[in-house]
């Protein structure tokens, strides 16, 4: 009865409802009044509104699984299983995160304290874990990490250019320093 697409497209929109739903009830719960159920739907409202927010960041951060590969996140190690490079990155050791554009693809980097890194592309399979991944590095802002995302790529030939065409980090552990 629906389209594949739409039936995908809200599916992907599923946290966004969520919220919308949860706000819905508080409102409901506010309308009602009382000196119990106006603090309590406003609690409600104020709850869904994060989350809205949040699950709206998640929705800009996923890109689709376009590119080669497939990314996992398990027990604080992101890993990526690719046709010509892989890898795993354990969150604890990270200590910078740069989004790059690679032969015209764009890519997370994810660097370590002794120098390795490993790509990842924005589009994989499975990429959008990544967000709650990051979402929990120390000092991560996630606006700036969705922002990130949502930035006009420039275009290369091979050459590795950031974002931007700056080399700006969007992220770096406040207390550990980069080998390079």
């Amino acid at each position: 009865m629906i389209r594949a697409e739409a039936r995908a497209q809200l599916w992907r929109l599923r946290e966004v409802f969520v919220a919308s739903g949860l706000a819905a009830v508080g409102l409901w719960l506010m309308a009602l009044g009382g000196l119990l159920l106006v603090p309590v739907g406003g609690a409600v409202v104020a709850l869904a509104a994060g989350f809205g927010v949040l699950a709206w960041r998640r929705l800009r951060f996923a890109q689709g699984g376009e590119a080669p590969g497939v990314v996992e996140f398990d027990e604080g190690q992101v890993s990526y299983f690719g046709p010509n490079s892989g890898g795993a990155v354990a969150l604890r050791e990270l200590v910078e995160l740069r989004l790059l554009t690679v032969g015209g693809r764009r890519v997370w980097r994810l660097k370590q304290q002794d120098g390795q890194a490993l790509l990842i592309p924005v589009s994989a399979l499975g990429a959008e874990r990544l967000f709650d991944a990051f979402a929990a590095l120390p000092g991560m802002d996630t606006g700036a990490l969705v922002a990130a995302v949502d930035a006009p790529t420039t275009v290369s030939t091979g050459r590795v250019v950031a974002i931007g065409g700056d080399s700006r980090v969007i992220w770096q552990h406040p207390a550990r320093q980069v080998l390079t």
